[in-house]
């Protein structure tokens, strides 16, 4: 997004900071739901098909095939796929979460 240039001035003067905070109040405001998976979490290095992890990969690599079990992937597709499957498995962790207090918090009215 820092590329276009329109954008590029307002993102850097709010920072990545507010912008998950709006972003966070938008999607509450229209009953959707947000998560933020962490920063230094590996998707471009993690196959999404496999899940393999590779060690070291310079940003120069745009393209590369996973050594165990050969798919291949553009960098930023992969990081893409790899990105919606924590951000779902997270929220699948959630709604287990939300399910097992609403079973045994006492005191908890409506339904």
């Amino acid at each position: 997004m820092l590329r276009n240039h329109s954008l590029a001035q307002a993102i850097s003067n709010v920072g990545w900071h507010q912008i998950t905070s709006m972003l966070a109040y938008k999607a509450e405001w229209y009953g959707r739901d947000f998560v933020q998976i962490d920063k230094w979490y590996p998707s471009s290095k993690r196959c999404h098909a496999c899940g393999h992890l590779c060690d070291a990969m310079p940003l120069s690599v745009r393209h590369w095939d996973c050594p165990a079990c050969g798919a291949s992937h553009y960098r930023d597709i992969n990081a893409a796929k790899n990105i919606l499957k924590a951000g779902k498995a997270i929220l699948a962790g959630a709604d287990k979460l939300r399910e097992h207090e609403q079973k045994t918090t006492v005191g908890r009215t409506g339904g």
